[in-house]
């Protein structure tokens, strides 16, 4: 939305609801805001910038929640067929979940990282095994999962089709799951970033503009708001 939020904000809470009187979730009110039929699966989100979205919804606390609200009319209008766009996701929720996750956990976001890397090798016409250097520095924090992960990633291969159903929503669950469960001070700013970072990458792949935040009706937010804390 331009300028400030207005000051009525929805009340955000876990899980699916049947209709707005129930209450409403992050990619629920989305899709009031889209004016699409109530969903918390709309089409107007990328299918995984929308599972990413429902579990930092639900992995939040109650109390931390409501920062999540001014994010939701950025993922209107946000999808795509794009393979990068999975890609970049499951890539972004990795880097950000590897420094804090539990051990174990450590494990498969190193993996995810070369796995989304190598499909995002292919796509731009990389050699591959190349790294970029974000992702690098990533890894690089947490040696030993890297060379287990590079030992684990030598000789496998996943198709295209493997990775978007199956490789990149796991990453996201596993991510967003570990995040909530780290042994940090306090996982809501983190999960929160990890939201808006995904945000921006699929809005820089999409090339959708930032007026996708003012796709819905001028008085549309506050009736979504009337309707789910009433």
């Amino acid at each position: 939305m331009h300028g400030q939020m207005p000051q009525a904000m929805p009340l955000l809470s876990r899980g699916k609801h049947r209709n707005p009187s129930k209450g409403a979730c992050f990619m629920e009110f989305a899709s009031y805001l889209a004016g699409e039929r109530w969903s918390d699966h709309p089409s107007c989100t990328h299918p995984l910038l929308a599972g990413l979205a429902r579990l930092v919804n639900d992995h939040t606390s109650d109390a931390a929640r409501p920062r999540l609200a001014e994010l939701i009319p950025a993922v209107i209008g946000l999808t795509g067929d794009d393979l990068r766009i999975d890609a970049q996701i499951a890539l972004r929720s990795a880097t950000t979940a590897l420094p804090v996750v539990a051990h174990e956990r450590q494990l498969a976001m190193a993996v995810s990282i070369l796995s989304a890397e190598h499909v995002l090798a292919e796509l731009d016409g990389r050699p591959a095994g190349s790294i970029r250097d974000s992702s690098r520095e990533a890894l690089e924090q947490v040696p030993d999962a890297m060379r287990w992960a590079l030992a684990f990633r030598r000789g496998v291969r996943i198709s295209a089709k493997g990775f978007r159903r199956y490789a990149a929503p796991n990453t996201v669950q596993l991510a967003v799951r570990g995040i909530a469960q780290a042994c940090v001070l306090d996982p809501n700013p983190l999960l929160r970033h990890l939201l808006a970072k995904a945000i921006e990458d699929c809005t820089a792949l999409t090339g959708v503009p930032a007026q996708a935040e003012a796709a819905f009706e001028p008085g549309r937010w506050e009736e979504a708001c009337r309707l789910t804390t009433r």
